[in-house]
């Protein structure tokens, strides 16, 4: 949720922009009277925006004596999007296969404070992040210790957006599946993604395990639990990177679909092949086409 506070014309955007410019060129930080000095903004207002971009996590707080300083991280700037999300995908990329993990989370977090998109974030820059990791994984440039390393810095990446508060619609659900380890992290992606959109999520996670004939038992009795009321829709959303997870998960879901008479949706991503007799309401590669189908079935379901 994006605060707008007027103060002398500038809206909060403008204010973190300026806060940003000011802080970064100062080594040691500044008071909050030399803040609101240099920005012409009174102090009650100004201490009401650093609380703010405090919370937010743009800046931080430092005791020097009896004087309390504000400051921002090392390498914290503001992007302008959409130009600069080529350019951040990029840097993102080199800062994860250079293993500078601080370095890689603080580039997300200032994509979250210069875009009003959090989403994008998630679609531009992470999901092909974690497309390349495994390219370079499967090509051998990178072993399995550095994968699972690699793995665990983009999963945290995943948790700086997921972790965001937004306004939730109780009546957009989703519950999204993992078929195997290799679209965890998609899976992340994608329940970062709709949380940043409004949707009430529920994810479970690599469900590999959990391959067995009792599995849509399994998932009809946590259904019957997180969607009690049954208003609105549920959107089950499937990641697999094999023909043989996808199939299963289909299957069961589409068992647990014939006995529900509510808005009940099933949606696969994965690489399909075309001969592959798959029964579901959406298949794609492609996240941003998952989330805007949901939209509007979700939008056609309540019109």
């Amino acid at each position: 949720m994006q605060f707008i506070i007027m103060t002398r014309g500038y809206q909060t955007e403008e204010i973190k922009e300026k806060l940003v410019d000011l802080l970064s060129s100062s080594k040691t930080g500044l008071s909050g009277l030399e803040i609101s000095e240099r920005l012409n903004i009174n102090r009650i207002t100004t201490t009401k925006y650093l609380n703010v971009f405090a919370a937010e996590g743009l800046i931080k707080q430092k005791n020097i004596g009896n004087v309390n300083l504000w400051f921002i991280e090392e390498g914290t700037e503001k992007f302008r999007f959409p130009e600069d999300f080529f350019k951040v995908k990029t840097k993102y990329f080199e800062y994860l296969t250079a293993r500078k993990e601080k370095l890689a989370y603080n580039l997300v977090r200032n994509c979250f404070h210069s875009t009003t998109q959090p989403v994008k974030i998630i679609t531009e820059i992470i999901v092909p992040a974690i497309q390349s990791v495994y390219d370079i994984f499967d090509q051998g440039k990178i072993g399995k210790s550095e994968l699972n390393f690699l793995e665990k810095i983009i999963s945290n990446s995943i948790q700086i957006v997921n972790l965001e508060n937004f306004e939730i619609d109780p009546k957009k659900n989703v519950i999204a599946i993992s078929a195997d380890h290799q679209s965890t992290l998609f899976s992340e992606a994608a329940s970062a993604s709709f949380h940043a959109d409004g949707w009430q999520v529920y994810s479970l996670g690599d469900m590999s395990s959990s391959i067995d004939v009792l599995f849509d038992l399994d998932l009809q009795k946590f259904l019957t639990k997180v969607w009690k009321s049954g208003t609105g829709i549920m959107v089950i959303v499937v990641f697999s990177s094999t023909e043989e997870s996808m199939k299963f998960f289909a299957e069961s879901v589409n068992s647990i679909k014939l006995k529900s008479r509510r808005s009940l949706y099933l949606a696969i991503c994965g690489d399909m092949k075309k001969n592959t007799e798959i029964e579901a309401d959406l298949i794609d590669e492609d996240l941003e086409a998952i989330l805007q189908w949901s939209q509007t079935t979700f939008e056609s379901s309540v019109s």
